[in-house]
């Protein structure tokens, strides 16, 4: 469904609510509540009488319509997608207290920025210059979080580290990522997978296209994971994300997906040896910030042992009472870093620097409290003297 057709569409009193960037969902059920998810409030319901399950009907039809679909007690299911929104309609039929309604905004835009993400504590300085340096390296990254975390947002900012000379390929079921359009100077490819054209069709076809990065953007499905895998082993470079409560769990995640037997422990091996990365991020009300906030939580590092062991480094843990816990990167990071030339120094977070710092600090308390002793015992001297 195209611009074109949507132009079509009267959306009446929503139409304000798409025109706010702030805004990433609305959301009506219910029999007339409407609720909207924004990037710095999070989830609220809001009172507009003006939007009913009437003007929704409404809606759905004319989707409906200039898509040549059906929608009724027969065909109670409707998704419509455009460049910039993605509508989802479920009959009254089916919702038995009333029609339901999502729109998925997905701008043609990166909304995050190193000043951005700096200043609204989404990640610490050293971390977000270790990320860049994953990027420059061409490390594989998967981001995991909730629904609605800012998963792709980070991909895409990510994907905007690149260099303007690696072909990318974008791999989606539904657009979000619209890297074309916002890099159109770029040696990009935007694919869309179907009911024709599965993710192994187009894998196959990607790899002919010859790109240095593959973006898919969820990993969600069995077929999902063999292409990431696919990529990875073939020497490709992938960025992409999964759902996933913790950095740390992303491989055994996939394997979660996978709909055959195959051995658990030489799948995350394959994983751990290819996948360099991994993050998750998470959005939530902060009470000392006063607003919704989204940060990375967790960033970790997979690899494999001399002994083909999965293992995994976390470097970087924020618990949400703000204790940071920080962990320089493995020499097979720094080994892997090498090869694409981004040397970065071994005590990355300059962890030993302040290993020493703590203890000069304490050699120096040791060292005052002896000569507070020797004074102490000089005073206690001298004055043994005066009495005799």
């Amino acid at each position: 469904m195209n611009e074109a057709i949507f132009s079509q569409i009267d959306f009446g009193p929503l139409k304000e609510y798409l025109e706010q960037d702030d805004i990433t969902d609305i959301s009506y059920d219910n029999g007339g509540q409407l609720w909207l998810k924004t990037l710095s409030k999070g989830i609220f319901r809001v009172e507009n009488p003006a939007i009913n399950n009437s003007l929704i009907e409404k809606i759905a039809f004319q989707c409906s319509n200039v898509m040549g679909k059906t929608f009724n007690m027969a065909e109670p299911f409707l998704d419509a997608e455009s460049t910039e929104l993605r509508l989802n309609f479920i009959h009254e039929s089916i919702a038995t207290n009333g029609i339901a309604m999502v729109i998925r905004k997905t701008p043609a835009k990166i909304r995050l920025n190193r000043e951005k993400l700096l200043n609204e504590e989404y990640v610490t300085k050293e971390i977000l210059d270790f990320l860049i340096n994953c990027v420059h390296a061409r490390c594989n990254i998967i981001v995991s979080g909730e629904t609605g975390s800012g998963k792709t947002e980070l991909v895409k900012y990510l994907a905007a580290n690149t260099k303007d000379n690696e072909k990318i390929i974008t791999i989606e079921d539904t657009l979000e990522l619209h890297l074309d359009r916002i890099f159109p100077h770029r040696d990009i490819v935007a694919m869309k997978t179907n009911n024709i054209a599965s993710y192994s069709d187009v894998l196959v076809t990607c790899m002919r296209q010859n790109p240095i990065w593959i973006l898919l953007s969820e990993v969600r499905s069995a077929e999902a994971v063999l292409a990431v895998r696919n990529s990875i082993s073939s020497g490709h470079h992938i960025l992409s994300t999964i759902h996933a409560d913790k950095a740390s769990s992303i491989p055994m995640r996939m394997y979660s997906l996978l709909e055959s037997s195959q051995d658990v422990d030489q799948f995350l091996s394959s994983i751990h040896r290819y996948v360099q990365i991994g993050i998750y991020v998470k959005g939530y009300f902060s009470k000392k910030l006063n607003r919704y906030q989204r940060e990375i939580i967790e960033v970790c590092e997979f690899y494999v042992d001399d002994d083909n062991k999965p293992m995994t480094n976390i470097i970087y843990k924020k618990t949400l009472d703000g204790k940071i816990t920080l962990n320089n990167p493995t020499k097979h990071l720094l080994d892997y870093f090498s090869i694409a030339n981004v040397l970065i120094d071994k005590d990355t977070f300059h962890l030993n620097d302040e290993k020493n710092n703590l203890n000069n600090k304490e050699n120096q308390n040791n060292n005052l409290n002896n000569n507070s002793h020797d004074l102490l015992n000089s005073l206690r001297l001298n004055n043994n003297i005066e009495t005799l």
